[in-house]
Protein backbone atom coordinates (compact mmCIF):
# COMPACT_ATOMS: atom_id res chain seq x y z
CA UNK A 1 0.00 0.00 0.00
CA UNK A 2 1.68 3.62 -0.58
CA UNK A 3 1.17 6.50 1.22
CA UNK A 4 -1.96 8.13 -0.52
CA UNK A 5 -3.55 5.30 -1.59
CA UNK A 6 -7.03 5.94 -2.99
CA UNK A 7 -7.02 9.16 -1.49
CA UNK A 8 -8.58 12.42 -3.92
CA UNK A 9 -6.46 15.57 -4.19
CA UNK A 10 -7.46 18.68 -5.46
CA UNK A 11 -4.69 20.68 -6.92
CA UNK A 12 -5.18 24.48 -7.85
CA UNK A 13 -2.77 25.62 -10.87
CA UNK A 14 -2.07 22.05 -11.64
CA UNK A 15 -1.04 21.96 -14.81
CA UNK A 16 2.15 22.95 -14.44
CA UNK A 17 4.97 23.94 -12.19
CA UNK A 18 5.07 23.17 -8.63
CA UNK A 19 1.44 22.21 -9.10
CA UNK A 20 2.15 19.52 -11.43
CA UNK A 21 4.80 18.24 -9.76
CA UNK A 22 2.94 17.91 -6.76
CA UNK A 23 0.06 16.02 -9.05
CA UNK A 24 3.01 13.77 -10.10
CA UNK A 25 4.35 12.77 -6.70
CA UNK A 26 1.04 12.02 -5.68
CA UNK A 27 -0.37 10.13 -7.90
CA UNK A 28 2.61 8.10 -7.60
CA UNK A 29 1.94 7.59 -3.89
CA UNK A 30 -1.14 5.63 -5.07
CA UNK A 31 -3.65 9.20 -5.17
CA UNK A 32 -6.13 10.17 -7.93
CA UNK A 33 -5.65 13.90 -8.34
CA UNK A 34 -7.67 16.76 -10.00
CA UNK A 35 -5.81 19.15 -11.41
CA UNK A 36 -8.00 22.69 -12.47
CA UNK A 37 -6.39 25.72 -14.34
CA UNK A 38 -7.78 28.37 -16.68
CA UNK A 39 -7.13 26.93 -19.64
CA UNK A 40 -8.29 23.97 -21.09
CA UNK A 41 -5.23 23.13 -23.37
CA UNK A 42 -2.94 23.05 -20.67
CA UNK A 43 -4.87 20.94 -18.75
CA UNK A 44 -5.22 18.74 -21.01
CA UNK A 45 -1.78 18.07 -22.12
CA UNK A 46 -1.03 18.15 -18.03
CA UNK A 47 -3.43 15.28 -17.65
CA UNK A 48 -2.11 12.86 -20.54
CA UNK A 49 1.22 13.60 -19.17
CA UNK A 50 0.10 12.35 -15.72
CA UNK A 51 -1.52 9.55 -17.07
CA UNK A 52 2.12 8.64 -18.46
CA UNK A 53 3.67 8.71 -15.12
CA UNK A 54 4.69 5.90 -12.45
CA UNK A 55 0.78 5.70 -10.45
CA UNK A 56 -2.32 4.00 -10.90
CA UNK A 57 -4.66 6.73 -9.91
CA UNK A 58 -7.04 8.10 -12.32
CA UNK A 59 -6.75 12.24 -13.26
CA UNK A 60 -9.27 14.34 -14.03
CA UNK A 61 -8.87 17.74 -15.15
CA UNK A 62 -11.13 20.71 -14.54
CA UNK A 63 -11.07 24.36 -16.11
CA UNK A 64 -11.06 27.01 -13.21
CA UNK A 65 -10.26 30.07 -12.25
CA UNK A 66 -8.65 30.05 -8.43
CA UNK A 67 -10.03 33.24 -7.96
CA UNK A 68 -13.56 32.53 -9.06
CA UNK A 69 -15.77 31.16 -6.23
CA UNK A 70 -17.95 29.34 -8.43
CA UNK A 71 -15.57 28.25 -10.33
CA UNK A 72 -14.22 26.47 -7.32
CA UNK A 73 -17.14 25.33 -6.44
CA UNK A 74 -18.00 23.66 -9.46
CA UNK A 75 -14.70 21.78 -9.66
CA UNK A 76 -15.33 20.20 -6.11
CA UNK A 77 -18.61 19.12 -7.08
CA UNK A 78 -16.74 17.69 -10.38
CA UNK A 79 -14.61 16.04 -8.14
CA UNK A 80 -17.27 14.74 -6.32
CA UNK A 81 -19.25 12.77 -8.94
CA UNK A 82 -16.31 11.96 -10.72
CA UNK A 83 -14.84 9.80 -7.15
CA UNK A 84 -16.95 10.13 -4.25
CA UNK A 85 -14.51 12.08 -2.13
CA UNK A 86 -11.80 14.93 -1.39
CA UNK A 87 -8.89 14.05 0.94
CA UNK A 88 -6.66 16.65 0.18
CA UNK A 89 -6.39 19.95 -1.19
CA UNK A 90 -3.26 21.88 -2.25
CA UNK A 91 -4.18 25.21 -2.94
CA UNK A 92 -1.39 26.77 -5.27
CA UNK A 93 -2.35 28.83 -7.96
CA UNK A 94 -0.95 32.10 -7.67
CA UNK A 95 -1.11 35.41 -9.54
CA UNK A 96 1.10 38.34 -9.64
CA UNK A 97 0.40 41.30 -12.29
CA UNK A 98 2.35 43.74 -10.25
CA UNK A 99 6.27 44.39 -9.21
CA UNK A 100 7.12 47.64 -7.96
CA UNK A 101 6.61 49.90 -4.97
CA UNK A 102 4.04 49.52 -2.95
CA UNK A 103 2.51 53.31 -3.45
CA UNK A 104 2.81 52.61 -6.82
CA UNK A 105 0.14 49.74 -6.89
CA UNK A 106 -3.13 50.22 -8.51
CA UNK A 107 -6.42 49.25 -7.18
CA UNK A 108 -7.43 46.93 -10.27
CA UNK A 109 -4.49 44.80 -9.90
CA UNK A 110 -4.12 44.62 -5.91
CA UNK A 111 -7.77 43.29 -6.04
CA UNK A 112 -6.81 40.47 -8.24
CA UNK A 113 -3.94 39.64 -6.23
CA UNK A 114 -5.81 39.27 -2.91
CA UNK A 115 -8.66 37.25 -4.69
CA UNK A 116 -6.85 34.63 -5.92
CA UNK A 117 -3.89 34.65 -3.47
CA UNK A 118 -5.97 35.22 -0.08
CA UNK A 119 -9.63 34.96 -1.11
CA UNK A 120 -9.26 31.84 -3.28
CA UNK A 121 -7.36 29.56 -0.50
CA UNK A 122 -10.24 30.53 1.30
CA UNK A 123 -13.23 29.67 -0.99
CA UNK A 124 -11.36 26.20 -2.17
CA UNK A 125 -11.06 25.51 1.93
CA UNK A 126 -14.86 26.24 2.21
CA UNK A 127 -16.19 23.96 -0.60
CA UNK A 128 -13.93 20.97 0.39
CA UNK A 129 -14.87 21.19 3.44
CA UNK A 130 -18.88 21.53 3.25
CA UNK A 131 -18.39 18.68 0.58
CA UNK A 132 -16.49 16.08 2.42
CA UNK A 133 -13.63 17.01 5.07
CA UNK A 134 -15.91 18.36 7.52
CA UNK A 135 -17.29 14.85 8.34
CA UNK A 136 -14.65 12.44 7.23
CA UNK A 137 -11.77 14.88 7.46
CA UNK A 138 -8.55 15.58 5.49
CA UNK A 139 -5.65 18.04 4.66
CA UNK A 140 -5.32 21.34 3.60
CA UNK A 141 -1.94 21.94 2.01
CA UNK A 142 -1.06 26.30 0.98
CA UNK A 143 1.73 26.48 -1.48
CA UNK A 144 3.38 30.11 -0.01
CA UNK A 145 5.96 31.60 -0.46
CA UNK A 146 9.62 32.84 2.06
CA UNK A 147 7.92 35.88 0.68
CA UNK A 148 5.80 36.29 3.04
CA UNK A 149 8.33 36.13 5.81
CA UNK A 150 10.84 38.87 3.95
CA UNK A 151 10.80 42.17 2.34
CA UNK A 152 11.39 42.33 -1.34
CA UNK A 153 12.10 45.47 -3.38
CA UNK A 154 10.07 44.66 -6.52
CA UNK A 155 7.34 41.98 -5.56
CA UNK A 156 5.55 43.40 -1.77
CA UNK A 157 2.25 43.09 -2.28
CA UNK A 158 2.50 39.63 -3.64
CA UNK A 159 4.81 38.42 -0.75
CA UNK A 160 2.10 40.57 1.82
CA UNK A 161 -0.90 38.20 0.36
CA UNK A 162 1.46 34.99 1.16
CA UNK A 163 2.27 36.41 4.64
CA UNK A 164 -1.75 36.43 4.75
CA UNK A 165 -1.91 32.92 3.95
CA UNK A 166 0.71 31.47 6.84
CA UNK A 167 -1.71 33.47 8.97
CA UNK A 168 -4.51 32.04 7.30
CA UNK A 169 -3.21 28.73 7.76
CA UNK A 170 -2.88 28.83 11.11
CA UNK A 171 -6.57 30.66 11.85
CA UNK A 172 -7.92 27.30 9.36
CA UNK A 173 -6.07 24.85 11.63
CA UNK A 174 -7.86 26.07 14.76
CA UNK A 175 -10.72 26.25 12.90
CA UNK A 176 -10.99 23.07 11.05
CA UNK A 177 -9.25 20.85 13.77
CA UNK A 178 -9.39 18.50 14.78
CA UNK A 179 -11.00 17.21 12.04
CA UNK A 180 -8.62 18.46 9.25
CA UNK A 181 -4.99 19.41 9.17
CA UNK A 182 -3.91 22.77 7.49
CA UNK A 183 0.06 23.16 7.02
CA UNK A 184 1.62 25.77 4.36
CA UNK A 185 4.82 25.63 2.19
CA UNK A 186 7.09 28.64 1.61
CA UNK A 187 9.10 27.87 -1.17
CA UNK A 188 12.30 29.93 -1.75
CA UNK A 189 13.63 30.71 -5.54
CA UNK A 190 11.95 27.21 -7.28
CA UNK A 191 13.54 26.24 -11.02
CA UNK A 192 10.30 26.76 -12.93
CA UNK A 193 9.18 27.81 -16.06
CA UNK A 194 7.11 30.54 -14.79
CA UNK A 195 10.12 31.87 -12.31
CA UNK A 196 12.57 31.56 -15.03
CA UNK A 197 12.99 35.87 -15.50
CA UNK A 198 13.62 35.57 -11.98
CA UNK A 199 16.82 32.94 -11.40
CA UNK A 200 18.01 32.28 -15.00
CA UNK A 201 20.22 34.87 -15.61
CA UNK A 202 21.11 35.51 -11.81
CA UNK A 203 21.82 31.33 -11.01
CA UNK A 204 25.14 31.76 -10.13
CA UNK A 205 25.22 34.81 -7.66
CA UNK A 206 21.73 32.89 -6.10
CA UNK A 207 23.20 30.03 -5.43
CA UNK A 208 26.91 31.21 -4.31
CA UNK A 209 24.85 32.52 -1.51
CA UNK A 210 22.69 29.52 -0.38
CA UNK A 211 23.94 27.38 1.89
CA UNK A 212 22.43 24.64 0.46
CA UNK A 213 24.55 25.97 -2.86
CA UNK A 214 21.67 25.34 -5.19
CA UNK A 215 18.01 26.28 -5.77
CA UNK A 216 15.10 24.08 -5.34
CA UNK A 217 13.62 22.36 -7.65
CA UNK A 218 9.76 21.34 -7.94
CA UNK A 219 10.28 17.76 -7.13
CA UNK A 220 11.90 19.68 -3.51
CA UNK A 221 8.31 21.16 -2.96
CA UNK A 222 6.35 17.82 -3.95
CA UNK A 223 8.06 16.09 -1.32
CA UNK A 224 7.34 18.25 1.28
CA UNK A 225 3.57 18.41 -0.12
CA UNK A 226 3.85 14.66 0.23
CA UNK A 227 4.65 14.59 3.43
CA UNK A 228 1.91 16.89 5.16
CA UNK A 229 -0.96 15.07 3.21
CA UNK A 230 0.32 12.07 4.37
CA UNK A 231 0.08 10.08 7.72
CA UNK A 232 4.38 10.90 8.73
CA UNK A 233 2.77 14.41 9.44
CA UNK A 234 -0.33 13.17 11.77
CA UNK A 235 0.63 15.44 14.60
CA UNK A 236 1.51 18.51 12.58
CA UNK A 237 -0.61 21.19 11.96
CA UNK A 238 -0.75 24.93 11.73
CA UNK A 239 2.44 25.28 10.91
CA UNK A 240 4.48 26.27 7.89
CA UNK A 241 7.49 24.53 5.78
CA UNK A 242 10.07 26.60 4.59
CA UNK A 243 11.92 25.27 1.35
CA UNK A 244 14.12 27.95 0.64
CA UNK A 245 17.89 26.15 0.93
CA UNK A 246 19.09 27.77 3.74
CA UNK A 247 18.20 31.34 2.60
CA UNK A 248 16.36 32.28 5.66
CA UNK A 249 19.22 31.32 7.66
CA UNK A 250 22.17 33.92 6.34
CA UNK A 251 23.51 36.53 8.68
CA UNK A 252 22.10 39.78 8.07
CA UNK A 253 25.78 40.94 6.89
CA UNK A 254 26.08 38.21 4.26
CA UNK A 255 26.55 40.47 0.96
Amino acid sequence: MTVLDGQVAVITGGSRGIGFGIAKAFRAAGAHVVISARKADGLAEARAELLRTKGDGDVLDVVANAGEPEQAQRCVTDAMVHFGRTDILVNNAATNPYMGDLLDLDLPRAEKTVRVNQYGMIAWSRCVWRAWMAEHGGTIINIASVGGLIVDPQIGYYNATKAAMLLMTRQLAYELGPTVRVNAIAPGVIKTELARAVWEAREPVLTAKLPLRRLGTVEDVANAALFLASDASSWMTGQTLVLDGGATALPIAVD
